[in-house]
């Protein structure tokens, strides 16, 4: 039986570099942002659903996501219009890509706000990639267009690291690169051991 592991963090924690890790060993990733990208293309599942409730969005056969954020912003119920249509878009395609890897010992979901939206009911386990606040903070300000205040925002919608950490099953330090793949290394294996 395939185990599940979703894997989280806030930004800047170095998620993203742990699930290359994960994909570098052999295991099956989805990720929810792609996966979004992905829908919102030329042809992708969700522009359809998604024009109709917001047509200006609607840009050479996908969704442009400038034009969607623009409805968002000019709306404040627009959001959760919008997450009704997607969310269960996304769902379909995180459970189809669990199905084609139904052979897999272990696929990692790589889902940003997993706590936050309530979806560690439907894994088998939880990791969480953690950093102290300073490195967070560096590799969060080094990203082209960021701001103070924009990082403030951005943390304010996400669960807080500490709590993140209470709430996982491992936590994957990534520090450094090593730590964090010695840390891919342990959770594989402690979950290969439990099959």
């Amino acid at each position: 039986m395939t185990f599940r592991l979703g894997l989280t963090g806030s930004i800047g924690m170095g998620k993203s570099t742990t699930a290359q890790m994960f994909r570098d060993a052999g295991h099956p990733v989805w990720d929810a942002d792609e996966a979004v990208h992905r829908l919102y293309g030329p042809q992708g599942a969700a522009v359809a659903p998604v024009a109709a409730a917001f047509p200006a969005a609607m840009h050479e056969g996908g969704i442009d996501r400038k034009a969607l954020k623009a409805a968002i912003a000019a709306d404040p119920a627009a959001l959760d219009r919008l997450s009704a249509i997607v969310h269960p878009i996304v769902a379909a395609d995180r459970d189809a890509f669990v199905a084609r890897h139904k052979d897999a010992p272990l696929v990692v979901l790589d889902i940003p706000l997993l706590y936050e939206n309530g979806y560690q009911a439907l894994l088998d386990g939880v990791a969480v990639v953690s950093a102290d606040a300073d490195t967070q903070r560096r590799r969060v300000m080094s990203r082209p267009g960021m701001t103070d205040d924009l990082l403030a925002l951005i943390l304010s919608r996400q669960m807080p690291d500490a709590e993140k950490r209470t709430r996982a099953d491992w936590i994957i330090p990534t520090d450094t690169l090593d730590d964090a793949r010695r840390a891919v290394n342990r959770i594989a294996k402690e979950i290969a051991d439990r099959a």
